[in-house]
């Protein structure tokens, strides 16, 4: 078994590494001047089995270019099986059509990576089950429900005392996860979206008032749409409000709305690779996914269940 890591999360793919015991395959995953890209791969890798770690995070496009070269270099170089290992996997969100001639991109991007050579895809909380139905190549979609309720254990005293919150009806299943691992009661925020990346809370379902929440979610962008969601639950009656989500998109001053918001505090996972005002910011803490990730990894390379890992 081989790790090869791209340029888009350098520090969760050394974490990998680290907990596998093994070594990053030595490459060259560099920019010509022209900024295209180059790979070449500085061993040999015929009849092994690897995994490329890649995050198709910001640059969106030039991290998914890098994972398909990787994908290409190491077919050409006769590696027996390829499996690119996407903790966060980009353009999840345009996964049907929102209106007359508009594409859905998840599927062109996973078109993409089977015809670059990959033979499996492993990736974390997307953000719709039928993503996995994109792809003509066994795909495995871990669930960040385990790491999360370890951290709330850890950090919260009285697990009895919570109640978990989905921020929109299409998330009850993924929240329901963690309240079921935390014996505790779910509520739900009713939003409606009036363009992309905006929304209002129209109603909240439970009884919050008195209460400390957590949302839970996949994927914070610009942050608006949490926040908006925390201020009307605190309006609602509820003592504190925080939130755990798994990838930290935090485009832009997503921070600084964090900051300034009444979110008592902010948890995401290193799927992607925090920037460094991320990284500063007092209401946002990030946990490592890295050993989820990395025991996923040694799973599928000894052909056993993944699955098992959430029984």
């Amino acid at each position: 078994m081989k790790l090869l890591a791209g340029n888009s999360n350098r520090t969760l793919a050394e974490a990998v590494a680290s907990h596998l015991d093994l070594p990053l395959t030595r490459a060259q995953v560099k920019r010509f001047s022209d900024n295209e890209i180059f790979v070449a791969i500085d061993e040999n890798v015929r009849g092994e089995d690897v995994f490329v770690i890649q995050s198709t995070s910001y640059p969106a496009n030039d991290n998914l270019m890098e994972l398909l070269i990787c994908i290409d270099a190491l077919k050409r170089a006769s590696a027996r099986r390829i499996t690119a290992v996407m903790p966060y996997f980009g353009y999840a969100r345009q996964d049907r059509k929102t209106g007359g001639r508009t594409p859905i991109s998840a599927k062109l991007v996973a078109n993409l990576i089977t015809r670059a050579g990959a033979d499996r895809v492993l990736t974390m909380d997307l953000h719709s089950g039928q993503i996995q139905g994109f792809f003509d190549i066994p795909t495995d979609n871990l669930v960040s429900a385990p790491l999360m309720a370890s951290d709330i254990k850890a950090n919260y005293s009285r697990t009895d005392e919570l109640l978990i919150v989905s921020p929109d009806v299409g998330g009850v299943v993924r929240a329901l996860a963690v309240a079921s691992r935390l014996n505790a009661e779910l509520a739900i925020v009713d939003k409606r979206r009036s363009g992309p990346g905006k929304s209002e809370v129209a109603n909240i379902i439970g009884d919050v008032e008195g209460r400390r929440l957590i949302l839970f979610d996949d994927i914070v962008d610009s942050a608006g749409t949490l926040c908006n969601a925390a201020q009307s639950l605190i309006d609602a009656g509820a003592v504190e409000v925080s939130a755990y989500v798994t990838h930290g998109v935090l485009s832009g001053a997503a921070y600084q709305r964090v900051e300034n918001s009444v979110l008592k505090e902010l948890v995401i996972t290193d799927s992607i690779e925090a920037t460094p005002e991320v990284a500063q910011a007092s209401k946002i803490r990030v946990v490592t996914c890295a050993s989820l990730i990395g025991e996923a990894v040694r799973r599928i390379a000894n052909e056993e269940s993944v699955s098992k890992l959430f029984d």
